[in-house]
């Protein structure tokens, strides 16, 4: 699929998305006025992203993700952030942090090139909350922040009534067993409380699931779904495990895994229309395979750093220094896409993880010819 109609498709996936989201909110007429407003503008931003694209001589991708914090309050099981450098061992930073300022400076240019998405993770991202609340003056962007679900507390949620673009996404893996022995004890109960509490306010918001082969079925099963449902969440991402720790592969989606998880999510749709189901890498398949290095987005490390995406942690540039566009230009990323690397044979989960060491070396060539 070449750029324009990946562009084409990608931006009649976020018409739906947006239509969607706002068929869900209807009973809280705020919600449903800033859904409206945000669905217009979307659709002049795919404009704006085709001329900056000329204009630049890049593709640019109608989302990003972006790491904002390097520290968390949990230590989860075969955690990504920790793995890559983000979060320590002991959940301290080990990596700088850009300023709140900085943040703030990112995201005002990606929505001037008409990027509008940029999923917030970390560490922990409502542990900075001065960094979220600058972020959330970038009124033309939605930010979906992907949190345990923790430190919910009455300023978060006085928060989110404030600032809409500033959407929870509260983590879970099922049920109170599951979530708990991968996050920690308590953690699910503490979680669901601010489910619960979301919900009460009318507030749209999701929930993240880190899919496996273990609670593949029960997470897309219409007894769990129907629970989150009446709890009042509208939007559920899907993430395939990636096993980052040893001994864990066997929990990955196999390619067979991976076509009946596709399936699933699709009864899904149908079964719960007054829910939005967003699947990874699963929603890549339609649009010709791994959305990563600037293809469909990129992802942005808490220094600064563009990587392909946030379980290929490698960089050769930084939107602090040159911006997002100029990282767009990465030497690494087109490597990538000209190479036809994002559509490598992969066995399920991140294409780009299961080849890290051809990553690692097209970096190595890459610094070498500079």
């Amino acid at each position: 699929m070449d750029s324009k109609a990946l562009g084409n498709y990608m931006s009649e996936s976020i018409g739906r998305l947006m239509r969607g989201a706002y068929a869900s909110v209807l009973s809280n007429p705020r919600e449903a006025l800033f859904v409206s407003r945000m669905a217009a503008l979307f659709r002049r931003s795919e404009r704006t992203r085709l001329k900056v694209g000329e204009r630049e001589g890049i593709d640019v991708p109608p989302f990003l993700i972006a790491s904002i914090a390097t520290a968390c309050n949990l230590s989860c099981k075969g955690c990504y952030a920790r793995e890559g450098g983000i979060v320590g061992r002991d959940t301290t930073s080990t990596r700088p942090l850009l300023s709140a300022e900085q943040w703030q400076a990112v995201f005002r240019e990606a929505a001037s090139m008409g990027i509008n998405f940029a999923l917030l993770a970390g560490g922990e991202p409502l542990m900075r909350h001065d960094l979220i609340a600058a972020i959330a003056e970038v009124k033309d962007m939605l930010f979906p922040v992907f949190t345990n679900g923790t430190l919910i507390g009455p300023s978060w949620l006085s928060f989110f009534e404030q600032h809409l673009n500033v959407v929870p996404v509260v983590s879970l893996e099922g049920l109170q067993q599951a979530t708990d022995d991968r996050r920690g004890a308590g953690v699910y109960e503490r979680a669901m409380m601010s489910v619960n509490e979301l919900g009460k306010r009318d507030l749209f918001f999701g929930t993240s699931i880190t899919v496996t082969t273990a609670n593949m079925q029960f997470v897309t099963s219409s007894d769990f779904l129907e629970g989150l449902s009446r709890a009042g969440c509208r939007l559920v991402f899907f993430v395939e495990y990636v096993p980052f720790d040893a001994g864990t592969e066997h929990l990955a989606l196999k390619p067979e895994d991976s076509q009946l998880m596709e399936q699933l999510v699709e009864d899904c749709r149908v079964r719960h229309e007054g829910m939005l189901f967003l699947s990874f890498p699963g929603d890549e398949q339609a649009l010709g395979g791994c959305l990563a290095s600037g293809r469909g987005f990129f992802h942005i490390g808490p220094d600064g750093a563009a990587e392909p995406c946030p379980f290929s942690p490698y960089s050769d540039s930084n939107v602090a220094t040159m911006g997002v566009a100029g990282a767009l230009r990465s030497p690494l990323f087109r490597r990538l896409r000209d190479l036809r690397a994002l559509g490598w044979e992969h066995t399920g989960g991140c294409t780009l993880f299961e080849h890290r060491e051809e990553v690692e070396r097209l970096l190595a060539e890459g610094s070498a010819e500079q």
